[in-house]
């Protein structure tokens, strides 16, 4: 009877030990693509990155060209409020002068 309770004892263990491994196996796998997915995944650490990256990217972009629409601004404010402005814009610009002016080009 000794070796028959021993053999249905070695079952038992072999079966804990096998249901244990499984679990520990279930377990593993779902911490492997739990992390994975925190990584990889399409809202995961990685895509976060690129994301704050173009973030930036974007805000100073739209910095830069919040000060270039104020120059354009300040710089139509003088064209139509200061005559001098808008005659030094007409002779650089445009090589306009007044008619009994000369004007002499130079290559650079």
């Amino acid at each position: 009877m000794e070796s028959a309770s021993n053999l249905l004892r070695k079952q038992v263990l072999s079966e804990i030990r096998k249901r244990r491994l499984i679990f520990f196996t279930i377990i593993l796998l779902s911490l492997m693509y739990l992390a994975t997915s925190f990584l990889f995944g399409n809202m995961g650490l990685f895509r976060y990155e690129e994301l704050t990256q173009k973030k930036e990217h974007l805000e100073n972009e739209i910095h830069a060209l919040s000060k270039e629409n104020e120059q354009l601004k300040s710089q139509i404010t003088l064209l139509k409020e200061v005559p001098f402005y808008t005659e030094k814009h007409a002779r650089e610009d445009f090589g306009l002068a007044k008619p009994d002016e000369y004007i002499f080009l130079y290559d650079r």
